[in-house]
């Protein structure tokens, strides 16, 4: 039996309850592997609410901010400190350690590198990055999509792995309701903006849920407010239930990104609701939205109406047949239990 450490990043809890697509993919992921015979365990803050083996005795930076609002800039890194102190003194009983964020884990591995996987749930195409993979050449990277792995060095690309979702989550909505849904952070990347207009534009209503961008906490006032109408609703931040319903009932999820998103999980939460999307040409889209099948790829929001007009033609019974197919957790697991068998043996 493989013994599998996957280290979280201590942002959210394990799953996360809102935000947090990472959490998600990483909880999706350790369940499926222990389904599969590996033994996981789980490196995650401890305000997690999760059956898995778990590691950790600091609560999640969500959770701080919580208790105590605005916290120390420092805080971040301590909680990672101390979350590698843990890793370390038990690094002897992993065959594999599997990373899901970037920098400090490198260094701390040293000649356990070679037994290891890194997830980089974000850009690889910035200085941080570009740094952290000249340093440490030696260190395995999978990447979530080719576009992705574009930007990673030959020396550090371990492979591929598309991220996946528990496959019953969501269930199959055959009869949607008039509206198109957004779903994600209110932030310039994600241009929920874009969204309103083009459903406006289309004559169909739209609905948004997600959370405001810690990061950039004035676009939703200056920028998505004033656009809010009857026509156009903000829910807030979603959970997994409100999220199924708001997705599986919509006529289509439209997903104008304006970055080279590295994947994108709410495109096949929405495919996993039979739920056409129709998504901006930008980084993973193409890999993960097969055009004309499970929603459309465009390039402006012109073609995004007008994309919108033939969104009936699209079989929501076959969207989920490619969900199942391609975006589940059993087989993300397969894919990543592959790659650990190749670490081992080289």
């Amino acid at each position: 039996m493989i013994r599998v450490a996957q280290i979280a990043p201590n942002i959210f809890p394990v799953p996360p309850e809102h935000h947090g697509g990472t959490e998600r993919v990483i909880h999706d992921l350790s369940t499926a592997l222990r389904s599969s015979g590996v033994e996981v365990t789980l490196f995650a803050p401890s305000d997690s609410a999760t059956d898995l083996p778990r590691i950790g005795d600091q609560p999640s930076l969500s959770a701080l901010e919580q208790r105590y609002g605005r916290v120390a800039p420092g805080v971040p890194a301590a909680l990672d400190a101390l979350q590698l102190e843990a890793l370390r003194l038990r690094l002897d009983a992993f065959d594999i350690v599997h990373c899901h964020g970037e920098f400090a884990h490198a260094a701390l591995l040293g000649p356990r590198r070679r037994h290891s996987l890194t997830t980089v749930h974000w850009r690889v195409d910035e200085l941080d990055r570009a740094l952290f993979f000249a340093g440490f050449p030696d260190l395995p990277v999978a990447a979530i999509s080719a576009a992705q792995a574009a930007g990673i060095p030959a020396s550090n690309r371990a492979g591929i792995v598309h991220h996946g979702i528990a496959r019953d989550r969501y269930a199959l909505r055959t009869q949607p309701s008039e509206h198109v849904a957004f779903v994600g952070r209110m932030t310039d990347q994600k241009r929920p903006d874009t969204a309103i207009r083009v459903a406006r534009a289309a004559g169909i209503p739209i609905r948004l849920g997600g959370t405001l961008d810690v990061g950039n906490p004035d676009y939703f006032e200056q920028r998505v407010r004033p656009l809010l109408g009857e026509d156009a609703t903000y829910l807030g931040p979603v959970d997994d239930t409100r999220k199924g319903d708001l997705l599986g009932s919509a006529r289509a999820l439209l997903f104008p990104i304006d970055w080279p998103e590295p994947f994108g999980l709410v495109m096949i939460e929405a495919m996993a609701c039979g739920t056409p999307v129709v998504a901006w040409d930008r980084g993973s889209v193409p890999e993960v939205v097969e055009h004309g099948l499970t929603g459309f790829v465009v390039s402006s929001e012109a073609e995004a109406v007008e994309a919108l007009g033939r969104i009936g033609q699209l079989d929501r019974a076959q969207i989920r047949r490619r969900f199942e197919a391609r975006f589940t957790a059993e087989r993300m697991a397969r894919d990543y239990l592959a790659l650990y068998r190749r670490l081992l043996v080289a």
